[in-house]
């Protein structure tokens, strides 16, 4: 057969102006080398129509249109056996390359999902809960998981998943987004605070409009908003941004602050839940205490999972439950609190 032009290789001769060349000549390629692979390894027309599922006449036809494209008889076949030509020999080589690497493509791949967990995890949290409690945690996961690298980047702003090239991510609050996998670590309670010391100097408020007449400190986030405290009355959420005397941009500032006597600030139970089990701070307005959010780790997709990212989940999930962040135990006569229910899965 006549060999094409060298202007014509790697693309298709004799298509109808308008089609795309390309793709039709992959599409051919790839049938017909699958098909070539099957009969020269199994030596057999029809035993390779078994081995990938198809007839022997539609293995005919995929390898006829290979040797029509590459203008090159692949095999000889008589009614006794079916050999490759010295042609063939040499496609069969360089094809059998490919399927190699395709074969180890596939392999590390599997690997990612069924392997031994390893590879690079980037991970986002917001900046309070990331510092208090998901760092501490990072060392003990890098001991149980010595070929996983963790990066970890701690935000308040909403984390792009593909655009960061993101992971796993920790949210705080309520998940409207359908397009991951939010999964609950615990219910998020938010606790309006102050020090022993301030409450005997100027009280603590008993209802929302007594927040008027105290010394508020505020949090504003990393994007600039000021968070907004929150309240649940008659079962519906209110939420006040008060006038602040003492606004700062870092969770253990204000807490710093409070402890101090310096104001009431609300925070979230993770934060503080140490210092009312210690009598160092009390609780005002308990009944009206959200009870609706929840710290998530969140990833895009329960399917295919890769086992670092798997892992980590679990890992994560276990450790910051049994931590027990919510459970305000401790409190002084007067100031004590109903634990927070158990996490839901």
């Amino acid at each position: 057969m006549d060999q094409p032009d060298s202007s014509q290789r790697g693309f298709c001769v004799g298509l109808p102006n308008g089609t795309d060349a390309l793709s039709t000549c992959f599409a051919t390629s790839y049938a017909g080398i699958i098909a070539f692979m099957a009969v020269a390894t199994e030596g057999s027309f029809v035993k390779a129509g078994e081995r990938l599922g198809i007839g022997r006449s539609a293995v005919c036809r995929n390898v006829q249109k290979l040797e029509t494209q590459l203008s090159t008889r692949l095999f000889l076949r008589t009614t006794r056996a079916t050999n490759l030509t010295r042609e063939g020999e040499r496609f069969f080589e360089n094809c059998n390359q490919g399927v190699a690497h395709i074969a180890e493509a596939m392999n590390d791949m599997l690997d990612l999902r069924h392997g031994p967990p390893s590879g690079l995890l980037r991970v986002r949290s917001t900046v309070g809960f990331g510092r208090r409690v998901v760092a501490p945690l990072l060392f003990r996961f890098a001991e149980a998981y010595p070929e996983i690298s963790v990066d970890l980047l701690l935000d308040d702003k909403p984390a792009g998943f593909a655009a960061e090239q993101i992971d796993v991510t920790f949210r705080d609050g309520r998940i409207e987004d359908s397009s991951i996998v939010a999964k609950q670590l615990i219910p998020m309670q938010m606790v309006l605070c102050a020090s022993p010391a301030y409450a005997q100097r100027r009280g603590i408020p008993t209802t929302l409009d007594e927040l008027r007449q105290h010394d508020c400190i505020n949090l504003r986030f990393s994007n600039g908003r000021v968070h907004e405290w929150e309240f649940k009355v008659d079962g519906h959420l209110r939420k006040y941004l008060p006038t602040a005397r003492l606004t700062l941009n870092d969770a253990d500032l204000v807490l710093k602050a409070v402890l101090e006597g310096r104001g009431i600030a609300q925070m979230p139970a993770y934060l503080v839940c140490d210092y009312i089990a210690r009598n160092e701070l009390v609780v005002a307005l308990r009944r009206h205490a959200p009870d609706d959010g929840g710290h998530y780790i969140c990833y895009l997709c329960r399917q295919h999972l890769p086992s670092r990212i798997r892992v980590f989940v679990d890992f994560m999930t276990e450790k910051i439950r049994a931590l027990d962040l919510n459970y305000l135990s401790g409190f002084n006569a007067g100031h004590t609190a109903t634990p927070a229910s158990g996490a839901a899965a």
